[in-house]
């Protein structure tokens, strides 16, 4: 049966019994109206008839007059139209004849009496059996009120008992089936594909149910399809990181140790534990080394690890999972669209790299160092040369004597710059620091390169305030890198222009800038400026140098606690600055 003839057929019962109620109470009620009419109307009358041919009797004297009679044969007249009790016609003919016998006005007075006695007699017994009458009725209606409250009592108790039955097994007809099939859901939603409901009736319920079956049936499929293409991939993703030879460990949400590969293990020291699944608070408790990789997840510098008795280096990386968030909690504020799933972590084996490094660097400070005695050498001869005791030269040679000095110059500078170089890669570089005035560094620059500035027609312009505080620096290695900036200054500025030197104080560090006012530099090569061997591509008007001044000037300031820096503006010059911390005097 469908639920709405459930409901229909629910509704019509309930109104057939209010409507049964109903009929029932006004039957009965019915019943007690018309008792209660017969004894207030039939009897009431007759006794009030009675009492009003008494009251002509008594209140007139015998014979009776006219109008005595007239109101006694009216209430008589009425008496014998309303006789409603077994006797009371007897008594109303009796009643009748005494009253003839009154109206006998020439009858004697004895007579009269007699009569009068007789009918005071015939009305007595009109009242006792109206009176029984009334009783009788009373106690007839009383026993109909009593049998009417019993009947309601009975058919009200029957309603009640229906109501109550209907109103506590009806709404289960729907509920009940309401209430399975919000179990089923449930379950589906905690992924129990397994799940199925049955309806022995056939209704909409019931077609609803095989809609459910079949969708947790085709859930279910489609979950054991994607879970053996999950698995699969999870074996696949495994076999991966285990045959990678850097050390990957996973770390879920819940700080839980989701995989590890073999040389994780052999690294720390792990090979024969089982880690899947263990706390990472748990392993740390034995192992300081898994302890610091996962505490230093952002360390950037690579570490040193003895493995297998051969120092190993390796750079850490450490990446956050993160998954779509699926959770539907109403009671967060702000709901995000992913959510962390755990870390994973990898330790990159760089001691090849390292290796490399430390022989490239050894090759440069040893070639470097073994070009000094040639070049110095190559000077020498220049000067010689140059000697005009040894001998004069014309003018081509003396131009192309000058070209082999510059490339002398150049070269041995790129030797010191490598030399430079490879004492901060072996971390040998030296600082000698003491407390310095800024414009000494200054001056010291500037007198490096005023000759060249004079040739070049450039004016060096100093903005420099009166009682700088001292700066504590190594003054040698900070001229370094003003000679550097001014040198690059000068390369770059045209022919009878400006370069702006100052010195300025900001915060507590005191700010050494270099401006110039060539062409500058675009913006897509100012982030690599302080990047080794990056050089700026030039038009070939400007001899472009090793491309490791900059950078060297980098780690110089770096050391002493600075910082350096560039502002430039393509047709606006360039800006190099750097600043080194005051000290009082």
């Amino acid at each position: 049966m469908k639920v709405k003839n459930k409901l229909r057929l629910g509704f019509g019962f309930l109104f057939i019994v209010v409507l049964f109620f109903g009929t029932v109470s006004i039957f009965y009620i019915n019943e007690i109206s018309n008792s209660a009419k017969v004894i207030l109307k039939d009897n009431y009358e007759t006794l009030n008839f009675a009492r009003e041919m008494r009251m002509v009797l008594d209140e007139n004297t015998l014979p009776l007059n006219a109008s005595a009679q007239t109101a006694f044969n009216q209430q008589l007249v009425r008496e014998e139209n309303n006789i409603t009790e077994v006797g009371e016609a007897e008594a109303v003919k009796n009643l009748h004849a005494s009253f003839t016998g009154l109206k006998n006005t020439s009858a004697p007075l004895t007579q009269q009496q007699d009569a009068a006695r007789n009918a005071r007699r015939s009305l007595r017994s009109i009242e006792i059996l109206n009176m029984k009458a009334i009783v009788r009725k009373n106690d007839q209606a009383q026993a109909s009120v009593n049998k009417a409250t019993l009947f309601l009592g009975l058919a009200g108790t029957f309603t009640f008992l229906v109501l109550f039955s209907f109103s506590v097994n009806f709404p289960g007809f729907i509920a009940n089936p309401l209430n399975t099939l919000l179990d089923g859901i449930l379950e589906i939603s905690r992924k129990n594909y397994n799940q199925r409901i049955h309806f022995e009736k056939r209704d909409e319920f019931a077609e609803v149910a095989n809609a459910f079956n079949d969708m947790a049936a085709r859930l279910n499929e489609w979950e054991n399809s994607n879970l053996s293409k999950i698995m699969s991939e999870k074996l696949r993703i495994e076999t991966i990181i285990e045959q990678m030879h850097d050390a990957i460990i996973g770390v879920n949400e819940k700080q839980e140790v989701l995989f590890i590969n073999t040389t994780a293990k052999n690294i720390l020291n792990l090979a024969d534990q089982k880690l899947e699944g263990k706390s990472v608070a748990e392993i740390t408790k034995s192992n300081d080394l898994f302890k610091s990789i996962i505490d230093d997840a952002k360390a950037r510098k690579p570490f040193k690890i003895v493995v297998d008795g051969k120092d190993s280096y390796f750079q850490l990386e450490a990446s956050e999972i993160t998954v779509p968030n699926m959770d539907n909690n109403i009671n967060e504020t702000l709901i995000f669209a992913n959510k962390s799933a755990g870390k994973v972590y990898i330790l990159r084996n760089i001691t090849e790299f390292k290796e490399r490094d430390e022989a490239k660097t050894n090759f440069i400070a040893t070639i470097s160092h073994e070009l000094k005695t040639p070049i110095s050498a190559i000077k020498m001869s220049l000067k010689l040369l140059a000697d005009n005791r040894i001998g004069t030269l014309n003018k081509e040679q003396e131009q192309l004597v000058q070209h082999i000095n510059e490339d002398s110059e150049r070269l041995l500078k790129i030797t010191y710059e490598l030399l430079d170089l490879s004492q901060i890669e072996t971390g040998n570089i030296q600082l000698n620091f003491i407390p310095t005035q800024p414009e000494q560094i200054v001056q010291y620059a500037i007198k490096a390169i005023q000759f060249e500035a004079q040739q070049k027609g450039v004016v060096i312009e100093q903005l420099i305030p009166a009682k700088l505080p001292n700066i504590h620096a190594d003054v040698e290695k900070t001229a370094w890198v003003m000679i550097n900036f001014l040198s690059n200054a000068l390369r770059y500025s045209a022919p009878k222009s400006k370069i702006q030197v100052r010195v300025a104080p900001v915060g507590k560090m005191i700010e050494f800038s270099v401006k110039d006012f060539g062409k500058g530099i675009e913006a897509k090569y100012k982030e690599r400026l302080f990047d080794r061997y990056f050089q700026v591509p030039t038009d070939g008007q400007n001899k472009s140098g090793s491309g490791l001044g900059l950078a060297i000037s980098k780690d110089f300031i770096g050391a002493q606690g600075g910082q350096i820096g560039v502002e430039s503006e393509v047709g606006e010059g360039s800006r190099f600055y750097f600043e080194l911390p005051a000290v009082n005097v």
